[in-house]
């Protein structure tokens, strides 16, 4: 429901201004909105010095902010008790620039300390790549060279071997690998003698050794393993320290530093909220919007904490339009989830029709007549509670987990209504039978029973749009009642001509329906014939219940007897477990998509009427939480 507000006008001399915004700062429960013009009041402007100052403030709190991010700290949600001073907000914007310098320092040294961890990681890569040649450079007889060639190269390995015969013949050992990088490694092994003259070809070639990675000290290739596991060794130690610096340095001015983020926040909100008030010479007004049930208190607060000189009075309901109004919607917690599905839309309208409780009664129930299977109930309900433990009070995930809850429910008891336990399996294996009716054979009674639920669900959106309507535009609710009439009689109508209700009642239907026609045109104009028509089919929308529902039951009996007409028992169980699988999916996905558009177009075009502001008090200001499931 949308809770009811009241405009309430606060009036005190100029001189309690700051003292009466601090009081309604603390308590929370006023939306400000501007005074209306009048010949002696003037809307309050900021001077020069408070301008300056909020232009200041707004750059220390992006830089605050900035700095939270960079060390994943979350800015403490208690107020700050005392109003900063001028000095305070100096103090934190000096201590934002020295910690984001140290910050800037660290990060450096931790980039050059993972540019050389990679090196090393390279180069232990290339180690890795010949480690069984190595042996055989050992003892002084032969040098080795490390070298990296292009891998997208093919002829590099030939051209330097050609080269590498015409200088020693044979007496040379060159191997190649590729590496994760996509290069070439190439180990090339050649007499300690012939070093110098292999040293002037690789040059003549253009082709240069693998360096030993920075602060790794050896004679070579051969050597090097020891220093590079020790060189790793102590950069990973470096980096340990370099994030324990970090840490160290977050718990120590971090609360300092949220304080600071939540005093600059405040500090702005004032000064916005200065901005909404009016002043003459000598008093002050502020006028705003608070729940009717929060009002005494809002009265006895201001009056201990500002004494008898501000008074508070209620607005007058002529002086303010409902559309200027702010919306809360407060729901009972049972409801309270499904706020999540109508909160996809913008807000209702002040004055409006909350659409959340209808929602939370049709929406689980489309979706269970539509799954309507006990087996798939019992597996969302599982996947439902393993949401929700999984989830934090008052996230999306934790509404999400909620509503599929009570879709499961429904499920299950429309599962023993139609007799389904993972289609057909109930009857074969347990004897189940169905209570109401056999969704597999019984389409007429399934589609019946689908328009039947659609003609009370569009009755109920016209009934709601009728009461909406009589609070401002009484035409309007004429027509719509004479809309309702007709689509009463006209299924009145249907079911006599059928036979289905007495035929009797054939002819009062007919009658009433032409009786209606011409109020309906005189209330709503020529176009009211063409929208009772998109009601009529709105109505035969419903059908899509009875159309999903029985294509899943088909489905699970399918996935059942192709399981069976399988030799292999094991074979046959996996296969009927994955049809089963598509199915539930299936399952969850079509009534949550086609159960949404039941209500977003069919229902809550009758009635709802978007355009509501979301209620916004002035308070303190509190960061918005990490978002996680």
């Amino acid at each position: 429901m949308i809770i009811p507000m009241t405009r309430v006008r606060i009036l005190g001399p100029r001189i309690e201004l700051d003292r009466t915004l601090a009081a309604l700062q603390d308590l929370g429960t006023v939306h400000l909105a501007a005074p209306k013009p009048a010949p002696a009041l003037h809307p309050v402007a900021l001077s020069d010095r408070e301008a300056r100052q909020a232009r200041h403030l707004r750059n220390l709190a992006r830089d605050l902010d900035a700095l939270a991010s960079r060390t994943n700290a979350a800015p403490n949600p208690v107020p700050t008790g005392a109003p900063a001073s001028t000095a305070d907000f100096a103090r934190w914007a000096r201590a934002t620039h020295r910690v984001a310098r140290t910050l800037d320092r660290l990060d450096r040294q931790a980039r050059d300390v993972a540019a050389e961890r990679a090196e090393i990681a390279r180069f232990e890569q290339f180690v890795q790549a010949f480690r069984g040649l190595l042996p055989r450079a050992r003892g002084g007889r032969m040098h080795g060279y490390q070298l990296i060639l292009r891998g997208e190269d093919p002829e590099a390995v030939a051209r330097l071997r050609a080269a590498l015969e015409k200088v020693l013949g044979t007496d040379f050992a060159l191997e190649t690998s590729p590496m994760p990088s996509g290069e070439l490694a190439a180990l090339l092994l050649v007499p300690t003698n012939e070093a110098a003259r292999v040293d002037r070809l690789l040059a003549q070639s253009g082709i240069h050794e693998l360096p030993l990675p920075p602060g790794v000290s050896s004679a070579g290739i051969l050597d090097a393993v020891p220093a590079l596991e020790a060189r790793r060794t102590a950069l990973d130690a470096e980096l340990a320290e370099l994030e324990r610096r970090r840490a160290g340095l977050a718990a120590e001015e971090g609360p300092d530093l949220a304080r600071g983020r939540i005093a600059a926040a405040d500090r702005l909100l004032e000064l916005a909220a200065r901005e909404q008030t009016a002043t003459t010479p000598r008093s002050f007004v502020i006028e705003g919007w608070t729940p009717t049930s929060e009002q005494p208190r809002l009265a006895r607060e201001l009056g201990r904490r500002c004494g008898t000189a501000v008074v508070i009075e209620t607005v007058a309901r002529e002086e303010w339009s409902g559309a200027d109004a702010p919306v809360v919607l407060a729901n009972p917690r049972l409801f309270r989830p499904f706020e999540l599905l109508t909160g996809m839309l913008p807000l209702p309208k002040y004055g409006s029709i909350d659409p959340t409780p209808y929602t939370a009664v049709f929406f689980p129930m489309f979706f269970g007549l539509i799954l309507g299977d006990i087996g798939y109930g019992l597996v969302l309900a599982a996947l439902a509670l393993w949401l929700r433990r999984r989830s934090r009070e008052g996230s999306p995930a934790r509404s999400i987990a909620e509503v599929l809850g009570a879709g499961s429910a429904f499920a299950v008891l429309f599962g023993i209504g139609f007799g389904e336990f993972f289609g057909d399996l109930g009857h074969h294996w347990f004897g189940l039978s169905p209570v109401v009716f056999n969704r597999e054979e019984s389409l007429i009674p399934f589609l019946a029973l689908a328009v039947a639920i659609g003609l009370v669900h569009v009755s109920l959106g016209l009934v709601l749009g009728i009461i909406n309507a009589a609070r401002g535009h009484p035409r309007q609710a004429v027509g719509r009642s004479a809309a309702l009439v007709m689509l009463i009689f006209v299924a009145v109508a249907l079911l006599a001509a059928f036979e289905v209700v007495p035929r009797a009642l054939l002819t009062p239907a007919v009658v009433v329906t032409l009786i209606a026609f011409p109020v309906l045109v005189i209330a709503e104009g020529i176009i009211a014939p063409i929208e009772f028509l998109s009601t009529v089919s709105n109505v035969l929308s419903y059908a899509r219940i009875m159309a999903l529902g029985t294509a899943s039951v088909m489905m699970a009996v399918v996935a059942n007897r192709l399981a069976g007409s399988v030799g292999s028992v094991v074979v046959g169980v996996l296969f009927g477990l994955l049809f089963h699988l598509v199915n539930f999916v299936l399952g969850v996905f079509a009534p949550t998509v086609h159960g949404l558009r039941l209500h977003y177009v069919e229902f809550f075009g009758k009635f709802y009427s978007p355009g509501g502001a979301p209620f916004a008090p002035f308070g303190h200001w509190r960061p918005q939480p990490t978002p996680r499931p």
